[in-house]
């Protein structure tokens, strides 16, 4: 691809979006080498594309794999690197082994993260002085984000804020570049849903995991299965206008529910939202200064 054509506003997309992706295409080029924390989802797979299309050979796109990433989560990552062509690499996270990480207090998503970090150091021995770039955009900015702070602290950069992008802008990005993520559900780690102050554990996580799949199979491709008390405790999050289908299958989710595992099973009423459990950081931060800060 000609500099012409890099420059050029893409055809059939809006110009702010246009813009953006000129922006986000420029920092990259001034980068020249960057190591992308890669998770498959429409942010860093619009940033590991940009980047592979950039800079070729100097852009490597790197997957933590841990107990929190979700094995189709973990397919759908490799299968979208192999069909672009985009150099993917995987390494295992620590964060399981970390007592902070394990006791999810508020910035659990720090311990989470500076697990990826100190993953992610060894790997610049591939590509000598390469940033390390994560897919944050600028809607993340004012969100309850620990990891951010991880990131800044070990210097990662973020050519998507840097660039403008929004979560929005992101999706008509990867919609105007052909990118089958443009539409793919937001699928935050496993470990998001285990409610603040319980232990994450693989044994937890494997629960949450199994009971998504059960009620996803049933027709819901976007749900959440939050664990309460300690994992005995499942609650169903589906969107607003599912609730009542899921009401009316519950003889078949709650056994499929209680057979990953879980002693109880609910539905929420109030329907699927991100970041629902964020509304028990104020008791979690109340039990002592652990819970929510990074130190």
């Amino acid at each position: 691809m000609s500099a012409a054509e890099h420059s050029a506003a893409p055809p059939h997309t809006d110009a702010e979006t246009g813009a953006a992706l000129r922006r986000l295409r420029a920092l990259l080029r001034d980068l020249g080498q960057v190591l992308v924390a890669y998770s498959g989802g429409a942010d860093s797979a619009l940033l590991a594309y940009t980047a592979h299309r950039e800079l070729g050979g100097c852009a490597l796109a790197v997957t933590a794999v841990s107990p929190s990433l979700a094995a189709a989560e973990r397919r759908a990552a490799r299968d979208f690197a192999a069909e672009q062509g985009i150099a993917h690499l995987e390494v295992c996270t620590d964060e399981g082994e970390r007592p902070d990480y394990i006791a999810n207090g508020g910035d659990r998503c720090f311990h989470c993260k500076s697990a990826l970090f100190d993953a992610l150091a060894p790997l610049t021995a591939l590509l000598p002085g390469a940033a390390v770039a994560v897919g944050t955009n600028l809607d993340d900015l004012g969100d309850h984000r620990p990891g951010q702070r991880a990131a800044a602290r070990r210097g990662a950069v973020t050519p998507l804020a840097d660039a403008g992008f929004t979560k929005a802008m992101v999706r008509r990005a990867a919609a105007h570049l052909g990118l089958r993520t443009a539409a793919k559900p937001a699928a935050p780690c496993l470990a998001s849903r285990v409610a603040y102050g319980d232990p994450v554990t693989p044994e937890v996580l494997a629960r949450i995991e199994a009971a998504e799949e059960a009620v996803r199979s049933r027709g819901f491709p976007v749900v959440r299965v939050r664990a309460h008390a300690g994992g005995t405790v499942a609650r169903i999050e589906v969107p607003e206008p599912d609730i009542d289908r899921a009401a009316a299958l519950r003889g078949e989710l709650e056994p499929a529910v209680r057979a990953c595992g879980f002693t109880f099973c609910s539905l929420d009423l109030a329907g699927f939202a991100g970041g629902r459990l964020n509304a028990l950081l104020p008791v979690v931060e109340a039990a002592g200064p652990a819970a929510g800060s990074a130190g």
